[in-house]
């Protein structure tokens, strides 16, 4: 029995349907499994990071654990998860990290899985650490600005990053969760090229068959972005802030060849994220 955590989230439901299609006994944990839209086959089960019980019940008898901690400040959420593994004698464990984590330049974002990476590590089961660079999936954050005509905000300049399709994340998670050869590893993954907001937006107008303009905020502009169209508080949205400038300087336009090599084929590129997701863009 594999767990994902996260089950409903970007990579978590990628997991999921992976290992559901590929025929292995998947549990998913969410906060109310009457809501979740799982595959067949998929135990959907609930669970709450602040609540040890729900975690030690969705933990029993699991065998492998994908772990998706909530990004934050001192969450704790790591640690309740992997203190369930502990007691229920979880023998592997996959963590999702972030590019950049434990970088000084990135800030306090930097920090923010530190601590579940050293609880993994520490949690004496075989463990694989993945930090995956931004997704191209956040390209989807754009559709409001699409929809309204209005230029796509953009908030890192013209710093590139090694943007990855979420379907690579999951593919390496899955083979983490199943192959012990990839035991005591941390990949950095990426997609096979470092690109720019303004280039991503270049290829979507491509996509698109109309211009797809940006607007470059300033860091003020940024924070009241972050603020009202993301929810952030005063405290996530100045560490965030910290982290987009470490992008805008260049210092992200970091590639790997780390998904070639679990996966023994190159990533996908930003390209071909927005062919396969073009329904999600009709209308807009």
């Amino acid at each position: 029995m594999i767990l994902v955590t996260g089950a409903t989230g970007t990579i978590g439901s990628e997991v999921v349907r992976q290992l559901a299609e590929r025929g292995e006994k998947v549990r998913a944990l969410t906060r109310d499994p009457r809501k979740a839209r799982v595959s067949a086959g998929v135990e959907a089960v609930r669970g709450d990071y602040g609540d040890p019980g729900s975690l030690a019940d969705a933990m029993a008898g699991v065998t492998a654990a994908f772990l998706v901690g909530v990004p934050g400040p001192a969450t704790g959420h790591d640690r309740a998860l992997v203190a369930a593994a502990r007691a229920a004698g979880t023998g592997r464990l996959v963590k999702l990290s972030a590019i950049g984590t434990g970088e000084p330049e990135v800030g306090p974002s930097g920090l923010w899985h530190l601590e579940g990476e050293q609880a993994v590590r520490e949690s004496g089961a075989a463990w694989t650490v993945l930090r995956p660079s931004t997704f191209a999936s956040n390209t989807l954050t754009w559709l409001p600005a699409l929809r309204a005509g209005e230029p796509v905000p953009n908030l890192t300049g013209d710093g590139a990053s090694g943007v990855i399709d979420p379907r690579d994340v999951a593919a390496v998670a899955v083979q983490a969760l199943l192959d012990g050869r990839h035991s005591g590893r941390t990949y950095t993954l990426t997609g096979p090229e470092a690109i720019s907001v303004p280039e991503q937006a270049a290829v979507l107008a491509s996509a698109l068959g109309r211009p797809v303009p940006t607007n470059d905020l300033s860091p003020d502009g940024t924070r009241e972005f972050l603020r009202t169209a993301w929810g952030f508080d005063d405290a996530r949205a100045e560490a965030v802030l910290t982290g987009l400038e470490y992008v805008r300087r260049g210092r992200n336009a970091v590639v790997t060849a780390d998904v070639s090599e679990v996966l023994g084929r190159a990533a996908h590129t930003y390209r071909q994220w927005v062919r396969d997701n073009s329904a999600a863009f009709s209308g807009s």
